[in-house]
């Protein structure tokens, strides 16, 4: 499918396709067989595309939405605590940013090499290779992986923000299934960083 190519939006540290980036080791064989046991397809990918307003006018909800439990958790949030034991505020405002436009980017970027570079640009953010570099902050240096595979349940729960707007139940099932799917897939992607050398 062809999509209409997204510039690059004005946000701190957002590098997608950007000189610096990444190189993910994925090949496009490793992708397609992930794609293929997660179950993405080109329909998924065009209702992905066919809602992508939905996702360009709610993605900031949606990441107020999740913020909120990770506000609500100390153990979460403690991530976004800077070394003298303040919320970094400053840093917490640009992942927020980028955040919102990852949202918007599940709904539109066609899954080429600057798409996967990019998800790895993202895993070793969370990972001390990368965490705080982009920014300069003094946060923890890792995210453990623990807490992105435990958060998948709170990014794919979409029903409840989207719902009003979908007026056809099987657009909306469609729409709630594709979006999981692209969820488990990037978060797979941002997995490898965090593991050893072939065992990802």
């Amino acid at each position: 499918m062809t999509h209409t190519k997204s510039s690059a939006p004005e946000i701190p540290g957002y590098g997608f396709g950007l000189p610096g980036t990444a190189c993910s080791p994925v090949s496009n064989e490793d992708l397609r067989q992930l794609e293929e046991t997660i179950g993405w397809s080109t329909a998924d990918e065009a209702v992905m595309w066919r809602y992508a307003g939905l996702f360009r006018e709610h993605a900031e909800q949606m990441v107020d939405t999740w913020r909120a439990v990770i506000g609500s958790q100390p153990h979460l949030a403690r991530w976004f605590v800077a070394s003298d034991g303040r919320p970094d505020e400053e840093y917490k405002a640009r992942v927020k940013q980028r955040f919102v436009q990852w949202v918007i980017d599940v709904a539109t970027r066609p899954h080429d090499r600057a798409w996967l570079n990019y998800q790895e640009e993202i895993g070793l953010r969370h990972t001390p290779a990368a965490k705080n570099r982009t920014d300069g902050s003094h946060t923890p240096t890792l995210v453990p992986l623990r807490y992105l595979l435990a958060f998948i349940p709170i990014v794919t729960n979409i029903r409840r923000i989207l719902e009003s707007e979908i007026s056809n139940g099987d657009g909306l099932r469609a729409l709630e299934l594709a979006w999981t799917k692209a969820v488990h897939l990037h978060i797979a992607l941002w997995a490898r960083p965090y593991t050893r050398d072939g065992l990802w």
